[in-house]
């Protein structure tokens, strides 16, 4: 995908004299300089979709765990920190997708008037064809758009009816009606589904080149193998497909079927179920979980050999890769030169169960508080750094606990951490922050993982049929937590008897399939939302592990201030008052 970016962001640069397509400052009306545009030319739909992937909301790491019960950081001025600590408000809303989202689709919906006017190649079956997936990508982006303003923006309104956004589906000029009201929760879910369906039928599952017609699928008409190559071939790879829209429409469903939007929503536990099962079934079912998935971040081997869009087995669509330091930067302990900015609680530490695959406050576990990590799910020293772990290319010893000697121990310096852990997932061990030796790895952010898309069906799985049951596929709620367990080395000494005896309740399995989605997700940027589409407690205090002279003591770090209706967040205030039709969520002013 970098080649076809490349050629992309020539375009851009081509069409750098237009002004930005958003003026905020005027009834946030999106204008179009026709100095700088030709109608036909070919640059500018390619600009305009460039422009919707840039604005993805998933290309970078919000880290909003800092504003629940998993994560603090050290950093006064972080966003989510001050969400956490009540300052969360109509007025300031760093989690807002407002600007953002309705900015990409109005770039989606010019793309869609202006691509049929554009000669995309000599050829004009080719032309024709990149028109078809032009098109049907610009739905498709539209649609992640409009999901993640839900995400953001739905609730109940003033009124009591479950809301979404206002419905914008075609270009606003200044002639156009900007008081618009919100659609219901419902129509916008719809208008996803129909936005996604339309990129599935269009678009390929993935871009790869074909060796014969045979291969062609039949909608496309009677082309050559050049032809469908020279539109849906490997080049493209990394641009959106049929495989990803059956993804987002899975994600979109787990929304919708969950507990805060289903009373608004016509979607079913089934259907989510069967949406997320009908991605899984395309990579073998249950198959589709990459034995070294728990590491895809710092798999060197394989990160070094990712050709351009090309994916990892634990990876259904990501990002760029690029060399850098900027993760390691941010969150290597200080005496590695970071500066610790993301700090684990000891409520999250508390969740990973022992190896056995037990809680910790499970009798059966084994769990000795005096030795807290002792015999643990491996996943917690991969994610988090405890105290007498180790990071860095040297694999140093560090020390977090409070009467430690060194800037890592528990508040020491600014930099150091709040809660007595530091980052670990995500980062690259073998990159080295000394001034004297610094170097960069590669990175890239994934879109989507296979294992969530497991985790939702197991999820909606449990909820449609229970932990043993299944829809459509031949894989239940419980196997896919079997395998899920069983690749992160939990259970498997014992024949995981926790698990056994949680497959009898869907209660049961309910909350452990809750817990494994919190520890395999952690620091992705899930459990903000996740907690709120439970309608689950937000208020759960950020606790921490003090040691001194080798005794281990929990104690409180931060509150988290948040009243009943911040379930749902709100619509911006500079919105409410300009437009008389938009209702705001209640709660919020």
């Amino acid at each position: 995908m970098n080649k076809i970016l490349s050629i992309l962001l020539a375009a851009v640069v081509l069409l750098s004299g237009c002004k930005d397509l958003i003026e905020p400052a005027i009834e946030n009306n999106r204008q179009l300089d026709p100095a700088d545009y030709v109608p036909g030319d070919a640059r500018f739909p390619f600009g305009l979709l460039l422009n919707g992937y840039n604005r993805l909301p998933t290309n970078g790491w919000s880290f909003n765990d800092v504003a629940t019960d998993d994560a603090v950081s050290n950093d006064p001025n972080n966003g989510y920190l001050k969400i956490a600590l009540g300052q969360w408000t109509a007025t300031n809303n760093p989690a807002s997708q407002w600007n953002n989202s309705f900015a990409a689709i109005q770039y989606m919906n010019i793309a869609l008037e202006e691509i049929e006017k554009a000669k995309l190649a000599a050829d004009p079956v080719v032309s024709d064809l990149y028109k078809k997936r032009f098109k049907a990508e610009a739905r498709g982006l539209r649609a992640i758009f409009f999901y993640h303003l839900l995400q953001n923006h739905a609730g109940v309104a003033q009124d009591g009816k479950l809301l979404g956004v206002p419905l914008l589906l075609s270009v606003q000029t200044p002639a156009s009606e900007f008081n618009i009201p919100r659609a219901t929760f419902e129509e916008c879910m719809q208008q996803i589904y129909t936005d996604l369906d339309a990129a599935i039928e269009a678009l390929p599952l993935d871009y790869e080149d074909v060796a014969g017609t045979g291969q062609i699928p039949s909608h496309y008409g009677n082309i050559t193998v050049s032809q469908y190559n020279r539109v849906f071939g490997s080049a493209f790879r990394g641009f959106f497909t049929a495989r990803i829209a059956r993804a987002i429409k899975a994600q979109a469903a787990l929304l919708a079927a969950s507990p805060a939007y289903s009373a608004g929503s016509t979607t079913t536990w089934a259907q989510a179920a069967n949406y997320a099962g009908a991605v899984l079934a395309l990579k073998g079912g249950v198959g589709s979980l990459a034995a070294n998935g728990l590491t895809w971040y710092s798999n060197a081997s394989e990160i070094t050999a990712l050709k351009d869009g090309a994916n990892p087995p634990e990876i259904l669509w990501r990002n760029n890769y690029a060399d850098n330091r900027d993760l390691e930067q941010a969150n290597f302990p200080p005496t590695l030169f970071g500066s610790g900015r993301i700090n684990p609680t000891q409520n999250l530490v508390d969740a990973f169960p022992m190896a056995n695959g037990y809680p910790i406050s499970d009798p059966n576990s084994g769990y000795n508080s005096n030795d807290p990590y002792a015999g643990r799910d491996p996943r917690l020293r991969t994610f988090i750094l405890v105290n007498g772990g180790t990071a860095g290319p040297a694999n140093t010893v560090i020390t977090t606990a409070a009467d430690g000697l060194s800037n890592d121990a528990l508040n020491k310096v600014e930099t150091s951490t709040r809660t007595g852990y530091y980052l670990r997932k995500l980062l690259r061990q073998d990159v080295n922050l000394n001034p004297n030796s610094v170097n960069n790895q590669r990175h890239y952010k994934p879109h989507i993982r296979y294992t969530e898309i497991l985790l939702m069906y197991a999820e909606a799985a449990n909820e449609a049929w229970g932990p043993t049951g299944f829809g459509e596929q031949s894989f239940s709620a419980y196997d896919v937590i079997k395998a899920i367990r069983g690749r992160a080395g939990v259970g498997t000494n014992n024949g995981d008897p926790y698990l056994e005896a949680a497959k009898t309740s869907k209660e049961t399995m309910r909350a452990l399939i809750r817990n494994e989605r919190r520890l395999e997700l952690c620091f992705e940027g899930f459990r903000f939302w996740d907690l709120r589409r439970w309608n689950a407690n937000l208020t759960e205090t950020a606790k921490g592990m003090s040691i001194r002279n080798g005794t281990y003591s929990i104690i409180n770090v931060q509150e988290r201030l948040f009243e009943s209706y911040m379930n749902y967040g709100p619509i911006p205030q500079s919105e409410t008052l300009k437009f008389s039709a938009l209702q705001q969520n209640k709660g919020w002013q």
